[in-house]
């Protein structure tokens, strides 16, 4: 025998599935979230691409402090609609922060970036002694 837990309250059920939980507002105008990063190991660099559609590029705080690379954006924005006999007014609020440790290798006063088509792109170029060398023939004397 198992224990399962019901709700039989089947109303509140029945008016989340036939209009949804951001019927009346909800808290879909407020979105905290962590993009998600690719990473890409190039011979003479990194690539971090974060996918952030809905932004603008001014919307996006790039820095590096002591090694650690910060990406971090806040948007906010206010709409209201007045007719006849209603007003409606909308908050709009978005913000993520994420921290990367630089490695090393990394010359963090090169670092690009670029936005497009909602993906946040940076090139974190190596440091010069960090890339990959070309093969050497050594005679034998």
């Amino acid at each position: 025998m198992s224990i399962v837990k019901r709700n039989n309250l089947f109303l509140p059920s029945l008016v989340n599935d036939v209009f949804g939980p951001d019927w009346f507002g909800g808290m879909e105008n407020q979105k905290n979230f962590v993009p998600s990063v690719n990473i890409k190991d190039k011979s003479k660099g990194f690539e971090l691409e974060l996918a952030v559609p809905g932004f603008n590029k001014e919307d996006f705080q790039i820095e590096v402090d002591n090694d650690v690379l910060t990406i971090s954006s806040e948007v906010k924005s206010e709409n209201e609609e007045t007719k006849e006999n209603y007003t409606r007014k909308e908050f709009f609020h978005a913000s993520f922060k994420r921290a990367f440790s630089l490695p090393e290798t990394v010359d963090g006063t090169k670092i690009d970036a670029s936005y497009e088509n909602g993906i946040l792109r940076l090139t974190l170029p190596k440091k010069e002694e960090a890339l990959p060398r070309p093969k050497r023939l050594i005679s034998i004397g």
